[in-house]
């Protein structure tokens, strides 16, 4: 934490006199009816990782009506979310309208029985106060996370150690859950989820008829974007791999992205030597249904490869710095490469390789193009 000032001392302590709770030693959080999830601070991709924790409290409580909190930055993750019965969009700047804090205050005080904040890579003084001001008869969350004490434990009745050091190579779907497991809520399934149907697949099947996409032709989706610049692999790499599938298979490339990638977007236009399609700036649930219609995804690790994560599509995830037991996405077909913390070292002809191996089995290439 960052050092505090006399006066930043002196208003802890006065919150701290008049929010502390007692804590509580029972593990038995009754059969609550109402549930609040205060997740504000998460990433996006974090958030559509840890999707496990919701299903385990429907599958738990499968009569009660979850609410969860979330920022403008993450909302995007969980919209059409089959375990979420209602989601409040956070925003601290726009606390100062009194309209909207009155609405804020309204849904954090409707008598909860059960109020839960998570925490994966980090607690969050915002949403430790909200959880402490939400009018729950139960409140869970951090005592400590990796060895570190939470300082604001003292917001929560029912107080968790949390430590990835414990199980480093454990999956955030998996760690995500210990908040809550010392209480009976648990779920074997720990896969992600985006909930998308004839909405999202029409625009997917406009949006090949205007690019001229044959649906019978082999499609791979490619993401060259990430938020972090260490997550994002060698864009001439990216070319290059486009151009050496292309000449295998002649596949139909779509480029997935949004505003935020226009420099990424912009160097594989003008480098790839191949025809390209791009899918920019879609919602979650229609990426999703784009990313559906692939025969093989290849993705930085970012928050799209979250998305890709929660379709049955064949998927290869480029790792660096992050560690791919924790963030990459689980399940059949799904695979990483990493080499190092630097994600250049993974090589063109590794991912070429592993992508032939997927393609392989694929029904629409006939065995001599195999």
């Amino acid at each position: 934490m960052a050092k505090q000032t006399f006066f930043s001392r002196q208003i802890s302590k006065i919150i701290k006199k008049f929010l502390s709770v007692e804590q509580v030693k029972s593990l038995d959080v009754g059969k609550p009816r109402k549930i609040i999830v205060i997740r504000q601070h998460n990433q996006f991709g974090d958030l559509l990782a840890s999707v496990s924790l919701f299903r385990a409290i429907k599958e738990t409580f499968p009569e009660a009506r979850l609410t969860v909190v979330v920022s403008p930055d993450n909302y995007y993750a969980i919209t059409k979310n089959k375990y979420i019965d209602e989601y409040f969009i956070f925003n601290k700047k726009k606390l100062p309208n009194p309209f909207y804090l009155i609405k804020t205050i309204r849904l954090l005080r409707r008598k909860y029985d059960l109020a839960i904040m998570p925490a994966t890579v980090a607690i969050s003084y915002t949403s430790s106060l909200l959880t402490r001001i939400s009018k729950a008869k139960v409140r869970i969350g951090p005592s400590s996370l990796d060895g570190a004490k939470n300082d604001f434990d003292y917001f929560f009745d029912r107080r968790v150690e949390l430590n990835w050091k414990k199980h480093p190579d454990s999956h955030v779907s998996d760690f995500g859950l210990e908040i809550v497991r010392p209480f009976g809520i648990n779920t074997k399934d720990y896969s992600s989820h985006i909930e998308f149907g004839e909405e999202e697949f029409s625009q997917v099947k406009q949006y090949f008829e205007e690019h001229g996409i044959d649906e019978s032709a082999v499609i791979i989706g490619v993401h060259p974007g990430a938020g972090k610049p260490r997550n994002r692999w060698s864009l001439l790499k990216f070319a290059k791999l486009i151009e050496e599938l292309y000449k295998e298979y002649t596949p139909e490339f779509i480029v997935t992205g949004s505003k935020s990638d226009a420099n990424e977007i912009k160097f594989l236009k003008e480098n790839a030597n191949a025809p390209l399609n791009f899918f920019i700036d879609r919602e979650i649930p229609t990426l999703a249904a784009l990313i559906s219609k692939c025969d093989l995804f290849i993705t930085n690790d970012t928050g799209v490869m979250h998305v890709a994560g929660a379709t049955d599509v064949p998927q290869i995830s480029i790792f660096g710095p992050t560690n791919p037991f924790n963030w990459a996405p689980i399940g059949l077909n799904k695979y990483f490469i990493r080499k190092s913390d630097l994600i250049d070292d993974v090589t063109v002809d590794d991912v070429l390789k592993l992508s032939k191996l997927l393609l392989k089995t694929n029904k629409k290439l006939t065995h001599e193009k195999i």
